[in-house]
């Protein structure tokens, strides 16, 4: 009975909505011709910034009291574990002891920029107590990174945060907010002066989609309406740190961004009316409410019989040096009354599969460029890279995937570098390490890294610009 319910409000959310459908829905599916494109017609400005990216849990190891580290010992209400093939993180590629030699791989590849994130739960074991060994470790990184030709850049918030943090309610309360802001002034007095690109938050809207929603990742739970909520914070967050950081000495040197991953919902079939509207209903919710936040300083998350909050964050708008863009691909939506099937994406038939749930679709990257630019900031892809274990399609994908950044580039667009994700095969989450994304491969049972073919297209490209 629950579920007719549901199904009925959703069938009269539809209809009430169906003129808007027709009225404002003008993007679709996009395909250009391969076969006429030159792929190596593609040129890039003289400075250019050319980088690799990575996240601590799923490249140093050693962690053991964050939010993931704890996650990875639970088990869902059917018993099995909360990672793909009860794996966990463990020491993952040893990046902590072994970032010496894995600076020199980057200086093979010849990028000039390295994109990663610092362990808050390192960092802060307690509430407002700051371990300075581990500052001291990410000093040195940076140090080495600088002395190496390599920028730092650094990200505060991948995903993870201490257990403490995760009781309080983590970003579930507005108040906690200022924990994560002490985490970020202690961060930028210690590496203020080695780093000159910061990145607040990584993808706010993919964390609260698979921590609220799905509930895939901690703390599991499905709740629209504290989704909402955590998102609206996560926003706010941003302006409070871009606003500490300028206040603090050195702040207004560095430039402070946010990073958006930009995956579009394109309808199925763009005949179908309900595709359609369902498409557009989730991307407003998993893009829209991004950009209205940081053009308007309005934030609107809104799904039809499920949640509707709109909040004012008037700074918002002011609070960006650079925009992070993360791009990767879409998904198709298929409407269904099957409450089941209801949301679940799917992919398109006629395009490369990759080894995610998720196409190879470049010409979106295009599109993701042009509808972030928008916020009238500069972009730098902070993450873009595909999971291929076998290695058939990465040489590929970095050719049409740099096309699309290039075209975009000749066009008009402000985009001042690029970041593949990521430097080496890592910890993937909920997915365990099955997911390969490395340009380097990783044994992990002898932590080697040896340098993929297709991966050998990006070396090219980085050093022919």
């Amino acid at each position: 009975m629950y579920k007719r319910v549901i199904q009925f409000l959703a069938v009269l959310a539809l209809i009430y909505l169906i003129p808007t459908a027709y009225l404002n829905y003008t993007e679709q599916v996009e395909h250009w011709d391969w076969d006429e494109i030159d792929l190596n017609d593609i040129s890039f400005p003289e400075n250019f910034i050319w980088g690799v990216s990575s996240a601590a849990h799923q490249v140093e190891g050693y962690h053991t009291s964050n939010n993931w580290a704890d996650w990875e010992n639970q088990v869902d209400e059917n018993r099995n574990p909360r990672i793909a093939r009860g794996e966990k993180c463990g020491i993952a590629c040893d990046h902590w002891n072994r970032y010496p030699e894995d600076i020199k791989l980057m200086q093979d590849l010849g990028v000039k920029s390295y994109r990663f994130s610092v362990s808050w739960s390192k960092i802060m074991p307690e509430p407002g107590v700051v371990n300075h060994a581990v500052m001291s470790h990410y000093i040195a990184m940076c140090d080495s990174l600088l002395a190496a030709g390599i920028e730092p850049m650094i990200t505060l918030h991948h995903f993870c945060h201490p257990m403490w943090f995760e009781e309080m309610g983590a970003f579930e309360k507005e108040e906690n907010i200022e924990h994560f802001l002490r985490f970020a002034s202690e961060v930028f007095i210690a590496l203020g002066s080695r780093v000159n690109y910061w990145c607040t938050l990584n993808e706010p809207a993919v964390f609260v989609i698979a921590a609220y929603f799905d509930g895939h990742f901690p703390p599991g739970k499905q709740d629209p309406e504290l989704a909402a909520e955590v998102l609206k914070n996560m926003y706010l967050a941003h302006v409070k740190v871009y606003e500490r950081i300028k206040s603090m000495e050195g702040g207004d040197r560095v430039h402070v961004g946010i990073v958006k991953n930009m995956h579009q919902i394109d309808p199925m079939n763009d005949w179908n009316l309900f595709d359609r509207l369902l498409s557009r209903t989730v991307n407003k919710g998993f893009n829209g409410s991004f950009i209205s936040t940081f053009t308007k300083g309005v934030y609107k998350f809104r799904f039809p019989t499920l949640v509707d909050l709109e909040a004012e964050i008037p700074n918002a708008p002011y609070s960006l040096d650079f925009v992070g863009l993360n791009y990767y691909s879409h998904n198709a939506m298929d409407f269904s009354l099957n409450l089941d099937e209801a949301l679940k994406t799917r992919m398109y038939p006629d395009e490369t599969p990759t080894d995610m749930d998720y196409t190879m679709y470049p010409e979106g990257f295009y599109r993701a460029i042009k509808e972030i630019s928008v916020l009238n900031q500069p972009i730098i892809i902070t993450e873009n890279g595909v999971a291929d274990a076998d290695d058939d399609i990465r040489g590929e994908f970095i050719k049409k995937y740099l096309y699309a950044v290039s075209k975009a580039i000749k066009d008009g667009y402000d985009v001042r570098g690029y970041h593949y994700w990521s430097l080496m095969d890592n910890f993937e989450w909920d997915l365990g390490y099955d997911e390969r994304f490395g340009l380097y491969e990783v044994d992990f049972e002898t932590q080697k890294r040896t340098l993929r073919e297709g991966s050998k297209e990006y070396q090219r490209i980085v050093k022919a610009n």
